[in-house]
């Protein structure tokens, strides 16, 4: 069975942010004292290696995501037809 794609790359994701926070919190002691920096150059960071090597599960996700609101409004859509016609049978008694 396959992870669901927005699954995969939530948590990679979270690692891109969190494996730098780490590194800095652990081996720059500074960083200890302003958190806050640390977070920021994590953030940073994380996004930068998001958008370096995370595009293959960026679009499967928004492929998925695609997938789901298209299959959504399509059957909205067809209720809405439905509905349309049986007032339209209605009018014509």
């Amino acid at each position: 069975m396959k992870p669901a794609p927005l699954l995969v790359y939530t948590v990679l994701r979270l690692l891109a942010f969190l494996v730098p926070l780490a590194i800095l919190w652990f081996f720059f002691p500074i960083f200890r004292e302003f958190w806050w920096l640390a977070a920021i150059f994590a953030a940073l960071i994380g996004a930068s290696i998001s958008l370096l090597f995370l595009r293959a599960p960026l679009s499967g996700a928004s492929t998925q995501l695609h997938e789901r609101r298209r299959q959504r409004t399509s059957a909205g859509q067809t209720d809405a037809e439905a509905e349309d016609q049986a007032i339209d049978g209605d009018d014509r008694r």
